[in-house]
């Protein structure tokens, strides 16, 4: 740790800081250090870290005053927050604000934040095409990151803006097939033939490995990243052929997404129709030639696949 350069990394043991710690730690020739925050330290994805050689911290990041430490004498940092712990959009703000105070405060050299894109630049607050949540949103966790994005600026934080998009994980959780009436896999989005721009979390942590590595290059920059633009339809027939069991998609409308009642849904349904909607600027800002020359590794969905086979299996048995 003495040798190397710090980078404190927010949201560690979850999956996008997780997936950067893993790059540093694993990486020989890395000159960085890796000073994992967590609120949970004792947790085994901490213990995991620290194996690997990081130094483990807690702190909270809706916690301004005891933040500020996991900071200290640290040349870079990797931001990021977790809409989906709580859906509340102003509290996503206030969790930046704070992580954007914190880094200003300790001077760090280069922090890469982790945000997304204004939808309200392409379906505005009064286009009747999708509700409007939380008083003046269209999809809060995208519009409260990019609401936040001057924060980094005002606090004097030398940032990578970092753009990621729906992660293919997802298929092994909330987002993945579920059985129909008829027990047949149905993969159901409200997305008709639209792209699905995608991406596996270890190339966000790749990604944004890069970035840090090419120093003050991309300081100031938006970065956007995608692995794979893929049709609905597409990735269930990939999905089929990978694990050997037929998954069939199923086209929703928005307001049927929306409906399914599930916490969040609303906001789910509306992100799924930002990204059919808005397709072509979304997948346009994510070209996989530019990401690849960042990172290599750049896994397409096939790969991922391919790796996650068994995974899948089991998540649907």
């Amino acid at each position: 740790m003495e040798d190397k350069k710090i980078i404190t990394v927010v949201g560690a043991t979850g999956q996008q800081g997780g997936a950067l710690a893993r790059a540093i730690l694993t990486d020989g020739s890395s000159r960085f250090a890796v000073r994992a925050v967590t609120r949970h330290p004792e947790s085994d994805r901490a213990r995991e870290l620290q194996r690997l050689g990081a130094q483990v911290v807690r702190a909270d990041i809706d916690d301004a005053a005891g933040l500020r430490a996991a900071f200290d004498g640290a040349y870079g940092a990797f931001l990021v927050t977790n809409f989906w712990e709580h859906m509340s959009a102003e509290r996503e703000k206030a969790q930046a604000r704070s992580l954007a105070d914190a880094a200003g405060h300790a001077g760090v050299q280069h922090a890469v934040w982790s945000t997304l894109e204004d939808t309200r630049t392409c379906i505005p607050l009064d286009d009747p095409r999708m509700p409007t949540l939380q008083g003046s949103y269209k999809v809060p966790h995208f519009d409260a990151k990019a609401e936040a994005d001057h924060y980094f600026a005002d606090a004097g934080v030398p940032t990578t803006c970092l753009r990621a998009t729906f992660y293919w994980e997802n298929l092994l959780g909330a987002f993945g097939p579920q059985r129909g009436e008829d027990g047949a896999l149905q993969l159901s989005f409200p997305m008709g033939n639209s792209r699905l721009a995608g991406i596996a979390v270890d190339d966000i942590g790749r990604t944004a490995l890069a970035v840090l590595e090419r120093g003050t290059d991309l300081i100031g920059a938006t970065v956007s990243i995608a692995g794979e633009h893929l049709r609905l339809g597409d990735m269930a027939t990939a999905l089929s052929e990978a694990v050997g069991v037929p998954v069939h998609y199923r086209p929703l409308t928005p307001d049927a997404f929306r409906a399914l009642g599930f916490p969040g849904a609303d906001e789910a349904g509306n992100m799924f129709q930002y990204y059919a909607d808005c397709e072509e600027g979304f997948t346009a800002a994510r070209d996989i030639d530019a990401v690849r020359e960042l990172d290599p590794a750049l896994q397409s969905f096939a790969t991922w696949l391919a790796a996650h086979r068994e995974q899948l299996r089991a998540a649907w048995a």
